[in-house]
């Protein structure tokens, strides 16, 4: 019987694309059975660029889009996700903050929130076709090149996001999740509703929505690693139960259920954690092959601008 093995592949990532694209992995799994994972909801959003087995969405607790895929983008989530595949996956994924989806798809995040989508639907130059390019390169260093020049390409032409929707974006993941949206409001100068409207229609969520899923991620990585009470208070939840809660939503399972299912995250197969490390310093490893065990363990981690001068433009 075929063992069951994991063969990563870290990218390293362009300058230019710094906080836009969080990092770029190879993935050549193989299974002697089908594999069905929970992908609880996090931060950083995949497009995958597969040219095997196609990959199942089979359900989204908070969005929709189930089907089966080859190349496709994972909107901002809520929610977790089941996802299943038969035998053998072979992809590229890359990681894109929500400024990046913005940018580099050229869609607004509004779009493609609680959505999975077809890339040849929303960027047919990164569609399937593109896939079968990566899949018939001879190796990984290859296959980045191609990719990281396909994404410089569409980067140069993308639009920035409004200044006050880059500054907010940074002080939420600056502060993993712990900043209070008021107080955000008032130091940018604009009306709440403004702010609300013009971060929406760009990263996909309301902040205050944006600003939970930001925090789960970081408390998630410290769970099985400090006491949950203190994991609580660390990220300023409520209470140990108010935790609870949140892991339960974004998760779909207990505390205890998650650290035990030790579940791979974008930031396990980055070698990363939320936060500073992720946006700033990607391991530059483009060649760097091994088998990991088939059940990665999470980790842990901080960021801070100054208030921008606003504009208001377009999505």
């Amino acid at each position: 019987m075929t063992p069951h093995t994991i063969k990563l592949i870290r990218g390293s990532g362009h300058p230019a694309l710094a906080g836009l694209v969080a990092g770029v992995v190879g993935i050549d799994e193989q299974a002697p059975a089908e594999v069905i994972r929970r992908q609880p909801a996090g931060d950083l959003l995949p497009v995958v660029f597969a040219w095997s087995d196609p990959l199942d969405i089979v359900s989204l607790s908070a969005g929709e889009g189930t089907g089966s895929y080859r190349s496709f983008v994972s909107g901002f989530m809520p929610g977790h996700v089941t996802t299943r595949f038969r035998h053998r996956q072979e992809c590229v994924q890359v990681y894109l903050t929500p400024l990046g989806v913005h940018r580099i798809l050229g869609v607004p995040g509004r779009e493609l929130a609680r959505r999975v989508v077809r890339l040849d639907e929303v960027a047919p130059s990164l569609g399937d076709g593109f896939a079968d390019r990566l899949g018939s390169a001879p190796t990984w260093r290859e296959r980045f090149a191609l990719v990281g020049d396909a994404l410089l390409a569409l980067a140069s032409e993308g639009r920035e996001p409004d200044d006050v929707v880059d500054w907010m974006w940074g002080q939420i993941d600056a502060t993993g999740g712990r900043a209070r949206v008021g107080d955000l409001v008032d130091r940018s100068g604009w009306s709440h509703r403004h702010v609300t409207t013009r971060f929406t229609e760009q990263v996909g969520l309301t902040p205050k929505a944006a600003v939970g899923v930001v925090r789960f991620a970081n408390a998630s990585a410290d769970l099985g690693r400090l006491p949950t009470a203190e994991v609580a208070a660390r990220h300023g939840y409520a209470d140990q139960s108010h935790l609870t809660r949140d892991v339960g939503r974004y998760a779909g399972e207990s505390p205890a259920a998650l650290v035990a299912a030790r579940r791979p995250t974008p930031y396990t197969a980055l070698g990363s954690a939320p936060g500073r490390g992720r946006l700033t310093t990607r391991r530059q490893a483009p060649e760097l092959g091994f088998v990991s065990d088939v059940r990665p363990r999470p980790m842990a981690s901080g960021r801070g601008e100054a208030i921008p001068r606003s504009r208001e433009s377009g999505g």
